[in-house]
């Protein structure tokens, strides 16, 4: 292959990069009330980015009808996302980075190991100094009709306005027809729950609707998320 036509080719998606977060800056300067923007890093500096991807080792999570496995999907998301984020020399911190966890020997069963790795995984997060958390995640509902995204987000300031922010571009750049809006996440949710920083849960999709499940299994799809995910991220501080 020609040397320029390889150029041409390393420069998509970059060139994809800067065309959605254009379309995002353009829609969130619309809908984004200055001083919610200002509340959110008011004397914070820019904060670290901590991706989380849900599940994981013997946690799958959801399943959908054809066998897709939640945990493998978050993280093929979450890993995009990272890839994104160090085209621009950002380093996020990752909670997990492949399918299998390392439980101690202490832990014998099913539950206390899904227990101890959510212990672990809240106390790497509050270890980071002022960080920002991106836990990707996907739904699963008993009827198949619904899909489209969900955006959770946690107690802590300015993760309600992270929520908003990151659901309303998802939103519009992915399924405009989704009524959904930023809501608060359940306590049930320990993660969420025992966070010190902002933080939100982008559900990213229905496994349970077979048409949004062939999409989440598209890579190109799944690069769409992340590219979405990380610029509403640059937005929540700049």
């Amino acid at each position: 292959m020609p040397r320029r036509k390889i150029c041409l080719l390393a420069m998509i998606p970059l060139l994809l990069f800067w065309t959605v977060t254009a379309i995002i800056i353009d829609s969130t300067r619309r809908t984004l009330p200055a001083a919610a923007a200002a509340s959110i890093t008011a004397g914070r500096g820019v904060p670290t980015l901590v991706i989380d991807p849900g599940h994981g080792g013997l946690d799958g999570g959801a399943v959908s009808p054809d066998g897709l496995t939640e945990s493998g999907l978050n993280l093929a998301i979450a890993l995009k996302t990272r890839e994104i984020a160090r085209l621009f020399g950002n380093e996020p911190v990752m909670t997990r980075t492949s399918e299998t966890l390392d439980y101690p020997e202490t832990e014998q069963s099913i539950h206390d190991k899904k227990v101890w790795d959510q212990k672990q995984r809240v106390a790497r997060i509050n270890a980071v100094e002022n960080a920002v958390l991106l836990s990707v995640h996907q739904n699963k509902f008993p009827d198949r009709r619904p899909r489209g995204t969900l955006v959770l987000y946690g107690k802590a300031d300015g993760s309600k306005q992270l929520a908003e922010l990151t659901h309303s571009n998802l939103t519009e750049l992915l399924y405009p027809e989704n009524r959904r809006v930023a809501a608060p996440v359940s306590d049930s949710i320990y993660l969420m729950k025992h966070l010190r920083c902002p933080a939100i849960l982008v559900e990213c999709g229905f496994l349970s609707n077979p048409e949004e499940t062939q999409l989440l299994r598209s890579d190109s799809y799944q690069t769409k998320l992340a590219l979405i995910l990380y610029s509403s991220y640059l937005q929540y501080f700049s």
